[in-house]
């Protein structure tokens, strides 16, 4: 199983710091948003990973090598505690450039050779997950039972109008249609995805089918989604477990809060902040 974390887009929600720096860099903790997906990946038995930036990314590049200099200081010190958070992941990291923003399919156009002979899964870093097990996991483990693709979602008991909505079918796995942002009271379900996909390889080819008959603009990974629904290819996972929605700065905020509360030290900074500051007690 092999993995792929789309990465190539503006993050323009997050101006102006994504000016220069990728938005999947953005710590929540001390940890960039990217590193809890490839944690996530690892977890799971994936030990290839690709990840699709653009030209202005190439920090995501060095942030996955090696640390010569540190590692040297910190060996000498025997900081074997300061040499483990600088280690490179335990995977076969591969950056891959998008030259052009036209949409989720091309940019998976660009991996589809190195996802070739076999399933990989999807991620869309804006999308983490916190509880056990991983959600890769929980994603592999319906695409063992079943052999179809799989698509990780929520339920989401208000409004569905922004999300992607499945529509499932009578036996809670398989998904038999799937609605783009539905109109306020025509949705099939408040089953919505979210961004994680695993994707078995007849997908990358249907993919690549819809592009040769693409017309112009961006072109999105959709095509493809929907052809695999229509014969009954495509199963759902509502995940076990929290997903923080770090996509935009509000999300983005309570992913970091979630995150200081569940560390002692830090979450005593924050229940005097909210003594001092709110007036809560």
């Amino acid at each position: 199983m092999k993995g792929v974390i789309v990465a190539a887009g503006y993050g323009t929600r997050f101006l102006p710091v994504t000016k220069t720096v990728p938005k999947e860099l953005l710590p929540v903790g001390t940890k960039p948003a990217i590193a809890y997906i490839v944690d996530e990946f690892v977890a799971s038995g994936i030990d290839e990973i690709a990840v699709i930036t653009s030209r202005r990314k190439k920090a995501l590049d060095d942030y996955f090598d090696r640390e010569v200099e540190l590692e040297e200081i910190f060996r000498r010190e025997g900081r074997a505690d300061k040499l483990e958070l600088v280690a490179p992941p335990a995977a076969r990291m591969t950056f891959v450039r998008q030259l052009e923003m036209r949409g989720t399919g091309h940019a998976l156009l660009q991996v589809k050779g190195f996802a070739a002979g076999g399933p990989c899964v999807v991620a869309y870093p804006d999308d983490l997950h916190v509880g056990s097990p991983p959600l890769t996991a929980q994603l592999i483990e319906v695409h063992a039972r079943t052999g179809k693709s799989v698509l990780a979602t929520i339920f989401e008991p208000g409004d569905v109008s922004r999300y992607g909505v499945v529509d499932p079918a009578a036996d809670g796995v398989t998904v038999k249609g799937f609605v783009e942002k539905p109109e306020p009271g025509s949705e099939p379900s408040h089953e919505v995805s979210i961004g994680r996909y695993l994707y078995a390889p007849e997908f990358f080819e249907l993919l690549e089918e819809g592009w040769k008959a693409h017309g112009g603009g961006e072109y999105f990974h959709t095509y493809a989604l929907d052809r695999l629904i229509a014969t009954g290819r495509v199963a759902f996972r509502r995940i076990e477990g929290e997903r923080l929605d770090t996509g935009e700065p509000t999300g983005y905020l309570e992913a970091i809060l979630r995150n200081a509360a569940a560390d002692p030290a830090l979450r005593a900074v924050l229940e005097r902040f909210a003594r001092e500051r709110l007036g809560l007690k």
